[in-house]
């Protein structure tokens, strides 16, 4: 396969990873703040932020270890290793952490939800059930592929042994 084609790919993918990384530098350390501010003067809503503070904090290693197994994926389809285990390996991983980003926001859809009941913004609760969709969306999909490449490999391993 020409390099050029998964070359568009890779940028997307850098181009991914940008703005979250540009949310955990920029946005986050300055909700961060007040957050904290608001905890030590005994607020409950300062305490609810900063464990939702904590969960988008984890939930970004996943993230960018699933970046880096697309990227070693579109890798593998350069070096026409697409169907391979390598591969397998990739979609496996990258279904993994789909899951465990989709599992860390289903446990901060409470925190949430308190944030939503203290601001009047019920608006805030579906954007939390799309960060929980999305990333089940990604992993079902990864799943699928997974599944498909895994039969593909043992079709191809069955035609090379009866040649």
């Amino acid at each position: 396969m020409k390099h050029g084609s998964t070359l568009f790919l890779k940028i997307a993918v850098i181009f991914i990873g940008l703005p979250v990384l540009a949310l955990c530098i920029f946005a986050l350390p300055q909700l961060a703040s007040v957050a904290i501010a608001e905890a030590l003067k005994g607020a409950k809503l300062g305490y609810v932020i900063v464990g939702l503070l904590v969960v988008m904090y984890v939930s970004v290693l996943p993230f960018y270890f699933a970046l880096y197994q697309a990227f070693r994926l579109l890798t593998y389809i350069d070096k026409n290793q697409a169907f391979s285990e390598l591969s397998v390996g990739a979609l496996k991983k990258i279904k993994t952490y789909a899951l465990s980003i989709s599992g860390l926001y289903v446990i901060a859809l409470p925190l949430v939800y308190i944030i939503a009941e203290w601001d009047d913004a019920p608006g805030l609760i579906l954007i939390g059930l799309v960060m929980v969709g999305a990333s089940m969306v990604i992993a079902v999909f990864a799943a699928v592929l997974q599944k498909l490449l895994k039969d593909a490999i043992d079709i191809k391993s069955e035609n090379d042994l009866t040649v």
